[in-house]
């Protein structure tokens, strides 16, 4: 069952489990990491980049829940952990937070991999979702000047939901981009810094 998302004052919606929470700091290193660039998302924060080799990896999967209509969100990553809350405000290399969006909207901000998205937050129509990797100091983890993130398409509807045409998969994606999202009426589109999951999902 997936963390339920709670809606903030702030708009956005914030997940979070006990195994997040109790991640320790064994390992993490307090020397700067990456570069940090000129480029920013849009909401103003600046790419910190890392070498490919050490980059930490992202994917997403997201399903329709008919009996409640919402939408279940679920996260692959590597190179990856989710920082407890409280963390100092530090990058530290393979550590930090996801944000989530829907159509360049920020929803959630994420400290665990699984999160739901009310029907309300993706009302009838297509749109896109996509988690981007932040550090814990804000910046967004970069490679080649693309940010760590990935994007999948849905499309909400109050009849029986049909499924999208292919989309062309990015050149970061090792399998076909159509076949990754197992329910009707979604498809996923890569974009940014992504890579399968061990099922061979592209993802």
């Amino acid at each position: 069952m997936p963390a339920v998302c709670v809606l903030l004052l702030t708009g956005s919606v914030g997940c979070g489990s006990s195994d997040a929470r109790n991640q320790g700091e064994s390992g993490a290193s307090p020397s700067p990491v990456g570069k940090v660039l000129d480029d920013t998302d849009d909401g103003g924060r600046h790419y910190r980049e890392v070498d490919e080799d050490d980059a930490p990896e992202v994917g997403i999967e997201v399903q329709p829940d008919p009996d409640e209509g919402a939408w279940d969100v679920r996260l692959t990553l590597r190179h990856f952990r989710f920082s407890p809350a409280g963390t100092k405000a530090q990058a530290v290399a393979g550590r930090g937070l996801a944000y989530l969006y829907v159509d360049g909207r920020l929803i959630a901000r994420l400290r665990t991999p699984e999160c739901r998205l009310a029907a309300d937050l993706v009302p009838r129509g297509t749109h896109k979702v996509t988690v981007r990797l932040y550090a814990d100091d804000g910046t967004v983890w970069a490679v080649d000047g693309d940010p760590v993130e990935r994007t999948a398409d849905i499309t909400a509807s109050e009849a029986e939901a049909t499924v999208l045409p292919t989309s062309t998969p990015s050149t970061t994606a090792s399998t076909e981009a159509g076949s990754a999202l197992s329910a009707p009426g979604t498809r996923l589109r890569t974009g940014g810094r992504g890579s399968p999951d061990r099922g061979g999902k592209a993802s």
